[in-house]
């Protein structure tokens, strides 16, 4: 057997699976993030517990438009079908044509299949030139699609996949809809990050390391793409400032979904904190609820503001991270941004 390549093959998955297990923080299932400093901001009655259906209860979203990606699996299933189910038009996301159009057409209300591979920038362009023809002001932007913790370093367009997937891909999706979005009554853009934020390099954004040829581990990699989530929410907040549209990021829990599909197999099952409706709930309600329309620029967690890292209120950092994205989306055919 020692010699069987596929027993080799296998067992390096199985250690590559363990390893980020090992990793996998048990503290993001248990710990709850203060309320940030400064201004009292509004909280809802909702907490940890609360259902993508119940902070929508009594919502009416007939004539809103929302945007969801990845919304073939997960959170941004729960996400569209909730949206759907209290009125508004979804235009749904996903990386193929008929992921998109089959879990659109599993759901009552309306909604809009439409390809979106976050990995390719022509495919960005596409969808955001589709959705923009459709005329329609957006009145809700989730990015909620994502990968997490690749085992082995992959490269796309030269950088490391998870940051190209999780911040560039929705950088760009986002200044193509902006007009879209600032068109509408009042627009809201929701960053779907995560507390592994916490886990990017010391320095935020490793700038000289975003291709991983100076070190490669999965959940800092993670950890650096969520940490981007945050700091472009917060920096489109601050150039937005000002007009209809909001911007911001939050943690939605840790749930067991397609993201967490290279951990599955041998991680603690008490390390997943939330259900899928429960997983959606807090970027349903910041998405659609009344409480936080004033809210912007902001960092979300169990449907309330909290505090994040240090490092995400690191105006420097998120102005040099929106320099380096336009740049690096330019370097590689991306079309101009907008905001």
């Amino acid at each position: 057997m020692s010699g069987n390549p596929s027993f080799h093959a296998n067992r390096r998955r199985f250690l590559q699976a363990a390893l980020l297990s090992a990793a996998f923080p048990r503290a993001w299932a248990s710990a709850s993030e203060p309320a940030p400093a400064g201004a009292m901001l509004p909280r809802g009655p909702f907490g940890r517990e609360s259902t993508a259906e119940e902070v929508t209860a009594g919502l009416d979203l007939t004539g809103m438009t929302a945007v969801v990606t990845g919304c073939n699996s997960g959170l941004g299933y729960e996400t569209m079908r909730v949206l759907a189910l209290r009125g508004a038009h979804v235009i749904g996301t996903a990386r193929t044509a008929e992921k998109a159009a089959k879990a659109c057409a599993s759901v009552e209300g309306q909604t809009t299949p439409v390809v979106l591979e976050l990995s390719d920038f022509g495919s960005v362009g596409a969808c955001a030139g589709t959705i923009n023809g459709m005329g329609r002001p957006i009145d809700m932007l989730i990015c909620n699609a994502g990968i997490m913790a690749l085992p082995e370093l992959e490269l796309v367009y030269g950088l490391e996949r998870q940051f190209v997937v999780n911040h560039l891909g929705h950088f760009l999706l986002v200044n193509q809809l902006l007009e879209s979005v600032s068109k509408a009554r009042q627009g809201r853009v929701v960053m779907v990050s995560s507390r592994a934020h916490r886990m990017a390099p010391a320095s935020g954004i490793d700038f000289d390391n975003l291709d991983g040829s100076v070190s490669y581990t999965p959940w800092e990699a993670y950890g650096r793409s969520k940490l981007a989530n945050g700091l472009f929410a917060a920096e489109l907040a601050r150039r937005v400032s000002g007009t209809t549209v909001t911007a911001n990021s939050l943690h939605p829990g840790v749930i067991k979904t397609n993201l967490a599909r290279h951990l599955d197999r041998v991680i603690d099952e008490d390390r997943f904190d939330k259900s899928i409706p429960q997983g959606a709930a807090t970027q349903c309600y910041v998405a659609a609820h009344p409480i936080p329309a004033a809210i912007s620029g902001e960092y979300f967690v169990d449907c309330n503001p909290a505090r994040a890292s240090d490092l995400m209120y690191d105006e420097a950092l998120a102005a040099k991270l929106w320099a380096v994205s336009e740049e690096l989306i330019r370097r590689n055919g991306g079309m101009a941004t907008a905001a």
